[in-house]
């Protein structure tokens, strides 16, 4: 009885190791990468004057990317080609997407479109986009009487 009970507490790391496998599996044949979250990933953030947005494109090529600015939204679009491979070849493991994407994101204030600047850089856009004059903050100064 001792031995029985000893064995079955000693396998049960084993019985999670083999649930989570299978798990993975299972996950990597149902679910693609970009499913489980948006593509690309964006950072954002802004000061007074203008807002910087910094998005992840590893493997695009520059020339493969659409930026526009209406107002206060921004919009991305391209596409990352998959990678090729020869005869007789086959995954063992599969998490990069490839394909077309969009994405839209809405910016703290409406944005002089003219004075949109982008630059790519190993793999990261970065899109600096200037605050529209008619959004900025004015000094109001108090006359007295």
């Amino acid at each position: 009885m001792f031995w029985q009970d000893y064995y079955r507490l000693n396998r049960l790391p084993d019985l999670w190791q083999d649930f989570d496998r299978l798990n993975r599996m299972i996950s990597d044949l149902t679910t693609p990468a970009a499913t489980t979250s948006e593509f690309p990933p964006v950072n954002m953030w802004s000061g007074s004057e203008e807002a910087v947005v910094t998005v992840e494109l590893p493997g695009v090529d520059h020339q493969a990317v659409d930026i526009s600015v209406a107002g206060k939204i921004l919009t991305l679009k391209g596409s990352r080609p998959a990678e090729e491979m020869h005869e007789g070849e086959s995954y063992h493991r599969r998490e990069r997407w490839y394909g077309e994407f969009s994405r839209t994101i809405e910016l703290p204030f409406a944005v002089e479109s003219s004075k949109v600047n982008a630059r790519f850089s190993k793999g990261i856009l970065s899109i600096t986009l200037p605050r529209a004059e008619a959004e900025r903050p004015k000094k109001i100064s108090v006359v007295t009487d």
